[in-house]
C-alpha cells in the first residue's frame, strides 16, 4: 500500500469519531495478544514435545514462533493502514493479518500433522 508522504498518521485528514480510533485499537491489541499466543505456544513446544529427533521439535515450534513475530510486524501496519483510512474518509484496506494468520496457521498444522504422523511411525 502506497503511502502519503506524511509519516505520523495524525497529521492527516480529519480526527474519526472516537469510537472508531478505540475499534481500530482493540483489534490491533487483539492482534498483538495473537501473537504473543503464537510466540508463547512455538516456546512451550520447544520445551515440553518429546520427539524422537530434536530437528522435529525445532521444526515444530519455530514455525509459530515465527509466524507470532511476523503477525507482530503486520498488525501495526495494519492498525495504521486502517487508522489513515478512517482519518481520510477511505475504505478500510482488505487483506493483512487476517490472511497471514489463516494461512500461516493453516500451513503450520499441516506441518505439525505430518511430523507427528511421521514420529509416531519411526517409534
Amino acid at each position: 500500500m502506497a503511502r502519503p508522504d506524511v509519516d505520523d498518521v495524525d497529521d492527516v485528514g480529519e480526527e474519526p469519531d472516537v469510537r472508531f480510533t478505540l475499534a481500530n485499537e482493540l483489534t490491533y491489541l487483539a492482534w498483538i495478544r495473537t501473537s504473543l499466543a503464537l510466540i508463547g505456544g512455538g516456546l512451550a513446544a520447544s520445551q515440553l514435545i518429546d520427539f524422537q529427533s530434536e530437528a522435529a521439535r525445532l521444526i515444530v515450534a519455530l514455525p509459530p514462533i515465527v509466524l507470532g513475530a511476523v503477525l507482530a510486524f503486520t498488525s501495526y501496519r495494519r492498525w495504521e493502514a486502517n487508522q489513515r483510512a478512517m482519518r481520510l474518509g477511505q475504505p478500510l484496506p482488505f487483506g493483512g493479518p487476517p490472511r497471514l494468520l489463516a494461512v500461516g496457521i493453516g500451513a503450520v498444522a499441516v506441518l505439525v500433522a505430518v511430523i507427528v504422523v511421521i514420529d509416531a511411525f519411526n517409534r
